[in-house]
């Protein structure tokens, strides 16, 4: 008889279940939520994933995850400028949202601990799949975040920035949105702080008819943090989603993208840039489900890496049978600046349509040095000519944005990562 036993925990895996049991009586949350904690935890018990599930194959989170931080009460976290000036700013300070948020018109805000308490946000707690680690992790702990729902036919002048922030220790948020139909908005997401931290983040965007949303992903964690981020999305009938995401820190990070089409004429644009230095492993892996027939995607991803830092790029399209007239195509470029530092690429197509364009693509390089020695020929200090080849290879992407006042922000903080890792 074949005998199957648990492998032995391991210190993390330990403490995030000692810790729920701590924390059980502080959570928010009626009987239906509790019942999905309890699920959640029961997820976590089963063990963090390996290299032997698929999905995590580039990124052992058993292994990498080798101890978590304590939940740090005390820990006091502080609001930051916004990327552009005059954003509506709800901030998130090491979990907890904040008891007034500002009035804009057409726009309601709700602290998600209340939605917890009555339930209402039950349903948005179940895990993606069973794989989803990120998702249960979340969903046991989570505590505050904020709803945030767009009034049809609202168009907002300026951004909404949501800030969620550490000071150290653990923090577990979700930041559920909901954009009406014809809205128009721009949405930033900000993840920094300081000190050793575990944060997970969920956010949930569901764009009706018509809608268009521009939404960045904007992650500058300290080398001692480990960032577990998670979006999902589904984009209704004629409704536009930009989605840009930025990584620029962390120690170990785990972005995940779960998109679905739902409505004729949806159009999907994912453009990422990740700038990998140090001794840092980051992941970022998609889902595309493209459900419906006439919908679009395009799926830009630049990598920059230097030193000791492993990336990863896992995107996956998914054609369903129904969707004909699927137009999809995928691109990830990565340039590599030492050679020590590594990056993994899984493009992967699934098509079950007849009918469709689609097509991925994938390349690694260095640094021309028939560039450089042009750009030194003729007065430029190498460090300098590194930068100005760096800056024109991610460039592209970060201007397709079609915003200054968001393009200048993002260059600027592409040069303030150079001068510290170039």
């Amino acid at each position: 008889m074949n005998m199957h036993t648990q492998p032995q925990r391991t210190t993390a895996e330990t403490a995030l279940i000692d810790a729920f049991g701590e924390r059980l009586s502080l959570l928010p949350g009626d009987g239906a939520v509790m019942l999905k904690r309890d699920d959640a935890i029961e997820a976590v018990k089963h063990g963090l994933p390996t290299r032997r599930i698929e999905s995590w194959h580039y990124t052992d989170l058993r292994r990498l995850l080798g101890a978590v931080p304590d939940f740090d009460p005390a820990a006091a976290a502080k609001a930051i400028a916004p990327i552009v000036d005059g954003s509506t700013v709800l901030t998130l300070l090491n979990g907890v949202s904040s008891a007034k948020a500002p009035v804009v018109d057409g726009v309601s805000v709700q602290r998600l601990s209340e939605k917890l308490t009555d339930g209402s946000i039950a349903p948005g707690l179940d895990p993606y799949g069973s794989d989803d680690a990120i998702g249960a992790l979340n969903t046991a702990f989570v505590a505050d975040g904020y709803f945030v729902d767009i009034a049809d036919g609202i168009e907002l002048e300026k951004p909404i920035e949501l800030q969620n922030l550490q000071a150290g220790g653990q923090t577990h948020v979700r930041l559920p949105v909901r954009v009406g139909t014809g809205a128009k908005a721009v949405i930033v997401e900000r993840q920094a702080g300081e000190g050793a931290a575990l944060t997970s983040s969920v956010s949930q965007l569901v764009l009706g008819a018509g809608a268009e949303v521009t939404w960045l992903i904007v992650q500058e964690q300290p080398d001692t943090a480990t960032h577990l981020g998670q979006f999902k999305a589904h984009i209704g009938k004629d409704a536009k989603l930009t989605l840009f995401v930025m990584n620029a820190g962390g120690r170990l990070v785990r972005q995940e993208i779960m998109v679905k089409t739902t409505g004729e004429g949806a159009d999907f644009k994912l453009r990422g840039i990740n700038l990998l230095a140090g001794d840092t492993h980051t992941d970022v892996t998609m889902v595309l489900d493209h459900a419906v027939p006439h919908t679009t995607s395009t799926e830009v991803i630049r990598n920059v890496v230097t030193g000791k830092a492993r990336g990863v790029f896992q995107g996956r399209i998914n054609v369903h049978q129904y969707a004909q007239k699927t137009n999809a195509k995928m691109a990830c470029n990565t340039l590599l600046l030492s050679d020590d530092g590594e990056f993994s690429t899984k493009p992967e197509l699934e098509i079950f349509a007849d009918d469709v364009v689609c097509g991925h693509g994938a390349t690694v390089t260095e640094i021309d040095h028939d560039h450089l020695f042009y750009l030194m020929a003729r007065g430029v200090d190498e460090k300098s000519a590194r930068g100005l080849l760096v800056k024109a290879f991610v460039a592209e992407v970060i201007e397709e944005l079609d915003d200054e006042a968001i393009v200048e922000a993002l260059e600027a903080r592409l040069d303030e990562w150079f001068v510290t890792h170039g």
